[in-house]
C-alpha cells in the first residue's frame, strides 16, 4: 500500500475537509476542491491542486492533507522515470500524455516512488 515517504509539513501541501466519505484507498487520487473548499476526487472547481493518500477509511468532514510537493513510496509498480498525470473526473493516477483531461502531477524515480510536484500558477487579472 502507498504511502508518504518525504512531506514537508510547512510547504508540502495543505489541510482541507473531506466533501465526502472516502474509502481507503490502494492507490493515492489526485485531487482537487468543491465549491465550499472540500476535497474532492478529480478536479473539482479548482483542477487537479495535489495528490491524497489515504491509508484509512475515512469521513465527509474529515481534514485530510493534500500533497502538492513531496513523495510517495510502494507504489504499485509502475516504470522509472515516467511523467505521472491525474484524470479530471476521477482523480486516478496514471502515465497518459497531460490533455484537457489530464494534468501532469509528478514523475517516478523508481518504479515505485512517486515524486509529486503540482503547482498551480496563479491567475492575474487584468
Amino acid at each position: 500500500m502507498a504511502r508518504y515517504d518525504k512531506y514537508e509539513p510547512k510547504a508540502g501541501g495543505f489541510r482541507a475537509p473531506l466533501a465526502a466519505d472516502l474509502a481507503k484507498t490502494t492507490a493515492p487520487i489526485g485531487v482537487g476542491l468543491n465549491s465550499s473548499g472540500r476535497v474532492v476526487a478529480g478536479a473539482g472547481n479548482t483542477g487537479i491542486l495535489g495528490v491524497l493518500n489515504t491509508v484509512k477509511n475515512m469521513k465527509a468532514g474529515e481534514i485530510v492533507d493534500v500533497m502538492t510537493s513531496g513523495e510517495i513510496v510502494e507504489m504499485a509498480s509502475l516504470t522509472a522515470g515516467t511523467a505521472i498525470t491525474a484524470d479530471t473526473t476521477t482523480g486516478a493516477l496514471g502515465t497518459t500524455a497531460a490533455s484537457a483531461t489530464k494534468t501532469p502531477v509528478g514523475f517516478t524515480v523508481e518504479a515505485t516512488r512517486l515524486v509529486v510536484r503540482r503547482s498551480v500558477q496563479p491567475y492575474i487579472g487584468t
